[in-house]
């Protein structure tokens, strides 16, 4: 067992790794433990994920040297967002104006940032990856944090993080629960080429019988996410790329002009998690193991980037104060700041996805109400844009990070 290791996290995606990047540049020994074999880490396959980075999740990544591994082209600047509801074509929209941001946010393939987070990890000496490591056991003490192997090792540290999925397994071994909400709709993604330039423009468009959402990407492109009930998934998974282009076609706003498939389509399942509890005795949670998001309102990976930052801060300071960093008080402050962080989101992002996926007669009337009274009713659309603004944007949290060490923070 491992004696000199400081905290152990499971789970090498991007928030785990991520997290390892961070504490290593706060001067902890990190060692990352991923079930998949090594070639799945290094050439992670296209998934047709576009992650959608707030301000501040792009202010961690940078911090992190994540974004200078991101290529360039790759990355699609998103500066309006416009809500349809139904047949109607009045759109609530979401803009930079008046922000003075020269965008709301920033769509990213999901292999690229696992990719980039990857070479990240590997860039700093106090952290170690090891593949082909599945834990099977969690024990810990007054004293250490212990996983036990598949292949019977045990590894300690003096704290473990489960960054292992929305399903994760180290934490129902911690004996943390979850809230699971199976929404009994899947999401079908592919991308399309249309004949006008999105202008930087992503749609909702909460259609009656499904949603369709085009994120806007470089090269006369858009990611389009079609979210259905999940019988029906597999009926647009089997369409030709002209069936699928016609059917987006269909839905889509006209000012795309002649829209045509242009990739594979790929499913998922939609499944909303929040753990009971993101601490345990000398345990925590990041990513999706605490906060597992409905993807509409984008915020998955950035409150994953949102834990990392926090948690890093209070290992940091615990460190640098000569303080354990598995104890209790420090994992609190963590789990309290954030819980406040994710959970009205959360609880908002269901109430939203239940309102707008209600075919019943008044539930329509509602949400066209709320539409219209967001768009065109002051001080109420001057309040709830610069609300939803905000959360878009990721502005006004916390931007601290540890600095790496011999690095000093100017004054």
């Amino acid at each position: 067992m491992n004696a000199t290791l400081d905290v152990l996290i499971v789970g090498a995606g991007p928030a785990g790794l991520a997290l390892s990047c961070a504490l290593a540049d706060a001067g902890l020994a990190v060692r990352v433990l991923e079930q998949s074999p090594r070639a799945a880490l290094d050439e992670p396959a296209e998934d047709g994920r576009e992650i959608a980075l707030t301000h501040r999740a792009r202010a961690v990544m940078e911090r992190l040297g994540l974004w200078e591994r991101l290529p360039a082209e790759a990355i699609a600047p998103l500066r309006e967002a416009r809500v349809l509801d139904g047949d109607s074509p009045a759109a609530l929209r979401f803009a930079t104006q008046g922000t003075g941001l020269e965008a709301l946010g920033w769509l990213v393939p999901n292999h690229l940032i696992r990719t980039a987070a990857l070479r990240a990890a590997e860039s700093r000496r106090g952290v170690q990856v090891q593949c082909d490591a599945r834990a099977t056991a969690l024990a810990a003490d007054a004293a250490s944090a212990r996983v036990t192997l598949a292949d019977g090792s045990e590894i300690g540290a003096r704290l473990v993080v489960a960054a292992d999925s929305r399903f994760s397994q180290l934490r129902r071994m911690a004996g943390i629960g979850a809230s699971v909400r199976d929404f009994a709709r899947s999401v079908v993604v592919g991308r399309v080429a249309h004949e006008h330039d999105s202008q930087a423009i992503a749609w909702e468009c909460f259609r009656y019988g499904n949603t369709l959402a085009l994120l806007p990407l470089n090269g006369g492109q858009s990611s389009a996410v079609i979210t259905v009930a999940s019988d029906r998934a597999p009926e647009w998974l089997a369409l030709s790329d002209a069936d699928f282009a016609a059917r987006v076609q269909a839905q889509a706003p006209a000012a795309l002009g002649r829209i045509t498939g242009a990739g594979p389509r790929h499913h998922y399942p939609l499944v909303g998690v929040y753990a009971h509890r993101f601490t345990g005795l000398r345990f925590a949670l990041v990513g999706d193991a605490a906060v597992g998001m409905h993807p509409v309102t984008a915020h998955g990976y950035n409150f994953g980037l949102y834990g990392v930052e926090v948690l890093a801060r209070e290992l940091a300071a615990a460190r640098a104060a000569a303080r354990d960093i598995g104890n209790a008080d420090v994992l609190a402050r963590y789990a309290s700041e954030h819980r406040r962080t994710t959970l009205p989101t959360y609880l908002g992002t269901n109430a939203l996805v239940k309102l707008f996926t209600d075919e019943h007669a008044p539930a329509k009337v509602a949400r066209r109400v709320l539409l219209a009274a967001a768009e065109r009713v002051p001080p109420f659309s001057t309040a709830v844009k610069a609300a939803i603004t905000r959360q878009l944007t990721g502005r006004g949290g916390t931007s601290w990070l540890p600095l790496p060490r011999g690095e000093r923070r100017a004054e």
